[in-house]
């Protein structure tokens, strides 16, 4: 099987632009390059998106014409917990450790959402966040520990290039955690989420 890591790149790049930028004719090369992977995996990445109609192709590109249907098929074969790289528990309120966060890192579930926001559906007690795991080894120490508060995903080039989680790659982490505030977050920005494809 292909790298499903680089897959989900795919992914984040195809709904990104879809979604966010408004662009849902791409081509297989041109979503190789920005991806930084090869045409044949962009291939592999979008079969199943075929298959199951949330994609047209046509003679020298594809148009995203089910976005949603899409977003669910990454949420689907998401699996967040082999992305963390580290985890710890902070003594210390979620605004301090947000605050404390190294330079770099990109927030993603509920702290990504209050920035883009700038509201929260609800209280929320942990912070996921794309990072160096040796930035916050540094910074909170070796991790670990009961209850962990604080969640350090593996991340990656192209998600550094963006500056931070596009909507779809909030809602695919979103989707694969389970606390109950997870889905009001889930609820809401499946509403700003709507709001964007449906407002063509």
């Amino acid at each position: 099987m292909l790298n499903d890591v680089k897959t989900e790149i795919v992914y984040r790049e195809m709904l990104y632009r879809g979604i966010e930028l408004k662009e849902r004719r791409l081509t297989q090369r041109g979503l190789a390059k920005v991806c930084r992977v090869s045409p044949g995996l962009v291939n592999f990445a979008i079969k199943p998106l075929r298959r199951m109609g949330a994609i047209a192709i046509q003679s020298r590109s594809f148009v995203l014409i089910d976005p949603w249907k899409a977003l669910m098929y990454w949420c689907s074969i998401r699996v967040l917990q082999r992305e963390i790289t580290y985890s710890t528990h902070v003594r210390a309120r979620i605004e301090e450790i947000e605050a404390g966060l190294p330079r770099g890192c990109i927030p993603t579930a509920y702290t990504a959402y209050r920035e883009r926001f700038d509201d929260v559906p609800s209280d929320y007690s942990e912070v996921y966040v794309y990072g160096d795991r040796d930035e916050f080894v540094k910074r909170f120490g070796e991790g670990g520990g009961d209850r962990p508060n604080l969640i350090v995903l593996k991340g990656d080039g192209h998600l550094l290039s963006l500056g931070q989680a596009p909507l779809a790659q909030i809602y695919a982490d979103l989707w694969n955690i389970e606390t109950w505030y997870a889905r009001r977050f889930l609820t809401k920005l499946g509403e700003k989420i709507e709001a964007l494809i449906g407002g063509e």
